[in-house]
């Protein structure tokens, strides 16, 4: 450690790239050690926590536009981080839609009454065809969890015999709906990845679902509850431009100024991290991290409702939209506010990715844009191998795309970095 690198109070000085969930958790973690500055390119804290505060006519929201939903089962260490700071939350519901504009098909996959909320359903063939294979493949998926991680989603439905309907309107809308991916490139996911988590989530079978819950009064009030406790300094519209390595540690250039850290903390996008770090990139930072590249997706606050299925029983928590594109088309789907939130209003709040242009300018509230990792047949590999970019040269790398990309995955990685830097972690 770098004399020169410690701050008068005797503590090293820790520069934290990132305010989302994972840099909030480090800097959160490690402030009684570490005099830390949290630098963040956006002029807010919280990544893809982002909870919009609406005010329209007589009416006030709190509306959440990035992150939603988590469950106490598969969002352990969150969920604890929750309970640590007092943040309260309450229970969803997570029903799903499909509306196909190339078939004309509609359905909400819960219950009778959802599924043939499209009376059609009752006769169409491919509709019970679709049923059928989906029982067959939550039977029979697990298969895959011993197999390469080569093989993709579309190569295994297709090596399998799986039929159209259950391909093009429930798997790839599923698939592509989680990962806010494009229905071509969740074609070339993992299908190892997938299944291990449908089978984590409970997704494979109807009994032993987890509750899922939302936070009370919007995402933003444990981004807050952190942020009261923070004794650091935050830094927003501060983009990191360059990291180098010197003497006395890593120097952090940002805004045109440059600072001296004894420990730098990447907890921003895997490509970001890479862009920083530019030419001075080790060879395990470029080839673990490239391993994890980025889709932009538009996200949408609106209350146009003619973006959902057009029978109302169909509406669900979250709507896939199934239009005639291309299959490279970005996902468009859109998140039913008002039964996520479960808010009180008049109007029906909605978040719509990708599909602006069809969305009535009058009724958008704000545009908002938001990256998601996309897997691939090398991100096993670079997963295992997350230790060698921890607490080396006196640099760490933590983020949400070290696990499947969500909420816990970022704690996960973070609380990795934590522990090697000698903070206490929560059992």
């Amino acid at each position: 450690m770098s004399a020169a690198g410690l701050h008068e109070a005797g503590r090293p000085r820790l520069a934290i790239i990132g305010a989302g969930i994972s840099g909030l958790v480090c800097a959160h973690r490690l402030q009684k050690e570490w005099d830390i500055t949290l630098f963040e390119a956006a002029d807010r804290i919280g990544g893809h926590t982002h909870t919009v505060d609406v005010r329209l006519d007589n009416e006030t929201q709190a509306i959440d536009t990035g992150f939603i939903v988590f469950n106490e089962l598969n969002y352990p260490r969150f969920s604890s981080l929750l309970n640590e700071l007092g943040v309260a939350s309450h229970p969803t519901e997570m029903s799903f839609s499909v509306r196909c504009d190339l078939t004309g098909l509609e359905y909400n996959g819960t219950g009778f009454a959802g599924l043939f909320a499209q009376r059609r359903n009752l006769v169409r063939p491919s509709f019970h065809r679709m049923l059928r294979d989906i029982v067959r493949f939550n039977r029979e998926c697990l298969e895959v969890l011993d197999a390469s991680d080569d093989l993709t989603v579309g190569e295994y439905v297709k090596k399998r015999g799986y039929g159209d309907a259950f391909v093009e309107q429930y798997l790839i809308p599923m698939g592509a709906s989680i990962w806010s991916a494009p229905a071509g490139t969740f074609r070339a996911f993992p299908i190892r990845f997938v299944v291990e988590f449908f089978h984590n989530h409970v997704m494979l079978s109807l009994r032993g679902r987890p509750q899922w819950r939302v936070v009370t009064g919007g995402s933003q009030r444990y981004v807050d509850a952190i942020l009261d406790r923070f004794t650091g300094r935050v830094m927003t519209s501060s983009p990191v431009q360059h990291l180098r390595r010197t003497p006395e540690g890593n120097e952090v250039i940002f805004n045109d100024q440059r600072e001296s850290f004894d420990h730098v903390i990447f907890a921003c996008h895997s490509d970001q991290a890479l862009s920083i770090l530019g030419h001075d990139a080790s060879r395990d930072e470029r080839a673990l991290l490239s391993a994890f590249p980025y889709q932009t997706n538009e996200a949408v606050l609106h209350t146009d409702t003619s973006v959902l299925p057009k029978r109302r029983r169909a509406w669900a928590a979250w709507n896939y939209h199934r239009r005639a594109t291309a299959i490279d088309a970005p996902v468009a789907i859109t998140y039913n506010m008002n039964i996520l939130q479960r808010l009180t209003s008049s109007r029906t709040w909605c978040v719509t990715l990708n599909d602006s242009a069809n969305i009535d300018p009058a009724r958008i509230i704000g545009r908002f844009t938001y990256d998601h990792p996309i897997y691939t047949s090398g991100r096993a590999d670079a997963q295992q191998r997350h230790r060698d970019l921890i607490d080396v040269n006196g640099r760490s790398f933590c983020g949400a795309y070290w696990g499947y990309g969500f909420h816990e995955d970022g704690v996960s990685s973070a609380l990795r970095i934590c522990a090697a830097l000698r903070a206490p972690v929560p059992a």
